[in-house]
């Protein structure tokens, strides 16, 4: 199986980037941080002959002409409990909007973290022990390890998708700006609140 692995953080990602290059081989898995458009996967094309795609950390935005090009077989790995927190900043925001944290790993469709669901685990912080460092860093070692426990089902299709349902929220990066001068990662969560809210 050839896989293309779209990431623009890669400082996050490697850790999953090198275990699927153990686990597929290194020449199966092609590391992408560009846009995507439909003409890379034209004959002739390096991409043409990917049969499944990993987003995680991945800035752009995939069109629905390359969606339509994998069906079932384009997978986001996010660390929010969707359909909680689409979009940028998801672990700061499931704490300023008390929101639920968490991690899905869902299909990806045209929206912005829409697609529909594949797994996902919910996380519960100490807010006074876990700074916002941390707890970014455990949401990601949680769904690094929620996927390598599930790639084998998850490229093989066995895995059944979920529609979301419920509440939803969606911020772009734009939004937290509002906070830029009180973020400090090494704040705890509830120093980091106390800053938001006094």
């Amino acid at each position: 199986m050839k896989i293309l692995f779209l990431t623009n953080n890669i400082d996050v990602t490697l850790p999953l980037l090198e275990w699927l290059r153990k686990t597929e081989g290194e020449k199966n898995v092609i590391l992408w941080s560009d846009a995507l458009a439909v003409t890379h996967f034209s004959v002739g094309e390096a991409l043409f002959e990917v049969d499944f795609i990993i987003s995680y950390n991945y800035a752009y935005i995939i069109g629905q002409e390359i969606i339509s090009l994998f069906p079932h077989r384009i997978i986001n790995l996010h660390i929010s409990l969707l359909p909680w927190n689409r979009g940028a900043a998801p672990n700061i925001w499931s704490f300023i909007d008390q929101t639920p944290s968490g991690v899905t790993i869902h299909e990806i469709d045209e929206g912005v973290d829409t697609g529909d669901i594949l797994l996902q685990c919910e996380i519960i912080f100490d807010y006074q022990k876990e700074t916002l460092k941390t707890s970014y860093e455990k949401s990601h070692v949680l769904i690094q390890r929620l996927f390598c426990e599930n790639w084998q089902a998850l490229k093989k299709g066995e895995i059944v998708p979920k529609k979301q349902h419920g509440p939803s929220t969606c911020h772009r990066s734009a939004d937290l700006r509002q906070y830029k001068d009180i973020i400090d990662y090494n704040d705890t969560i509830a120093e980091f609140l106390q800053k938001a809210f006094p």
